[in-house]
């Protein structure tokens, strides 16, 4: 074969790393901006924040925080077009050492500290105990000898977040040392004084055994005995709100089942999780919407807007030294294309924001009933962007609003029709749903197909399925879970 020389024309569309650093940003929560602004400060000494102090991403009270969460990274050609327009298992066990120093375990936890003025004493005050360190500390006070002290702690350690204990002895035994000759019987006794511990239900191998041991705690009265008959002997009843049998089978009447009923609800399933460690992150909100002259309108938030600046005293030396800057000129150019891609990206939210607002002022003025339709596609055609830029703009941005702090993508939502026509938001409904529950009569609750039924007669056609589905979405209970006596 001859070979031989072609010539080919053919357009692509590159992105640049302006436009890549421009899509970067825009699908950024707030403080993963942070983050990122962080890591240019360190890397760039031609880019420093205009008050100097680092303070501009400080959060403010966790009540008009939102939870924070992660988002998948993606980029695609249409947003590069629209950026350049400007547009929980249980641990196992440790076992024993062979060499355990059972006088050493029943001195109890404790940490040594030097006498320092410069300890925040506040910073301990507000970090939680652990469920762990509130029973040891409980352990290290009792009357127990070296020994059942330790074994006792063995037991806690095997102990789930939630305070259960989900191995058998059998299982625990084995994990321990055959030289330190521990029977089950001694383990038995450890779980015992474990159970004994608080918060009421430590130790419990089963839901069952938890509320049991809440009630046991408890001081003795008449609805205190027939909860502990219920909770031993009945608890699928009750669970199952079937009161007849219930009331058959105790020879308890209407009253009696009530008080105990309602003994029963104020237990803790879950008692260690008052002692979780599991600390919440908190983001700003990145828009304020407030009424204005009887118009909702919406502001970017100061607080969640970084204020970035060129170092004069670099920039200066550069221009001095025309020709001789090597990388700093670079990264003067990179401070630049940060200092605007950050402020387009704070444009963007605005300008989707306030068309957000404009489409569903109704929600403002009555609430989540008055909610309407929207899709992604309808903002990104009244903005002209496209839509997978207004699904980035909208995820992990946060809107405060008098009604709560919102994302973004809490105001699109699918369509149900109604008979004369029109459309109803899913959200809407799901408030109605919410309406009609709270409302009900809790001796007889509302059938999915009862409430079907009643939002028909309100002109929106929803099916019985819808319903449970939307039910679901809101964790409430079916008909048969809320019945009450």
């Amino acid at each position: 074969m001859k070979p031989s020389l072609q010539l080919k024309l053919s357009q692509h569309l590159t992105l640049t790393p302006q436009l890549q650093q421009s899509i970067k940003l825009l699908q950024l929560s707030t403080l993963e901006l942070n983050q990122e602004i962080e890591r240019f400060l360190l890397e760039n000494p031609m880019l420093e924040r205009e008050d100097g102090d680092g303070s501009d991403f400080a959060p403010a009270a966790p009540g008009q925080a939102a939870t924070a969460s992660t988002t998948e990274r993606s980029s695609d050609a249409a947003d590069a077009r629209n950026a350049s327009e400007g547009g929980g298992d249980s641990e196992a066990a440790p076992a024993m050492d062979e060499g355990m120093d059972w006088s050493s375990v029943g001195s109890g936890s404790s940490s040594t500290r030097d006498d320092d003025d410069d300890v925040d004493y506040q910073e301990f005050q507000a970090a939680g105990i652990s469920l762990r360190d509130h029973l040891d500390l409980q352990v290290a006070l009792s009357p127990l000898t070296d020994r059942d002290r330790a074994l006792v702690r063995f037991v806690i350690e095997a102990l789930d977040d939630d305070g259960y204990l989900h191995q058998s002895l059998e299982e625990l035994l084995e994990l321990l040392p055959p030289e330190l000759d521990v029977e089950l019987d001694e383990l038995a006794i450890a779980l015992h004084h474990v159970q004994n511990l608080e918060p009421a239900g430590i130790g419990a191998r089963t839901p069952q055994e938890c509320l049991s041991l809440q009630l046991r705690a408890l001081p003795a009265s008449p609805e205190r005995k027939l909860a502990l008959e219920i909770v031993d002997k009945h608890l699928e009843l009750l669970a199952e709100r079937n009161f007849t049998r219930l009331k058959r089978l105790t020879g308890c009447d209407d009253d009696a089942l009530r008080a105990a009923q309602v003994l029963i609800s104020r237990l803790d399933p879950h008692p260690g999780s008052q002692h979780s460690t599991e600390e919440t992150r908190y983001v700003l909100p990145d828009v304020v919407v407030r009424k204005v002259r009887n118009r909702w309108t919406a502001a970017l938030n100061p607080e969640a807007m970084p204020r970035l600046r060129i170092n004069q005293l670099y920039a200066s030396i550069l221009q001095q030294n025309r020709g001789q800057g090597g990388g700093l000129t670079g990264q003067l150019q990179e401070a630049r294309w940060l200092i605007k891609n950050v402020q387009q990206r704070f444009d963007t939210i605005l300008r989707v924001s306030q068309a957000i607002v404009d489409q569903q002022r109704q929600f403002f003025d009555h609430g989540e009933v008055a909610m309407r339709p929207l899709t992604l596609r309808e903002i990104a055609d009244q903005l002209e962007l496209h839509e997978s830029t207004v699904s980035r703009v909208t995820t992990q941005k946060y809107m405060a609003t008098p009604r709560g702090v919102f994302e973004l993508k809490y105001f699109f939502g699918s369509h149900v029709s109604t008979d004369t026509g029109g459309a109803a938001s899913s959200t809407a409904i799901r408030a109605l749903i919410r309406q009609l529950v709270d409302a009900e009569d809790r001796k007889k609750p509302l059938s999915d197909a009862k409430i079907a039924e009643l939002l028909g007669q309100q002109g929106i056609v929803v099916a019985r399925r819808t319903i449970a589905k939307y039910r679901e979405s809101l964790n409430i209970p079916p008909v048969s879970l809320r019945k009450t006596l």
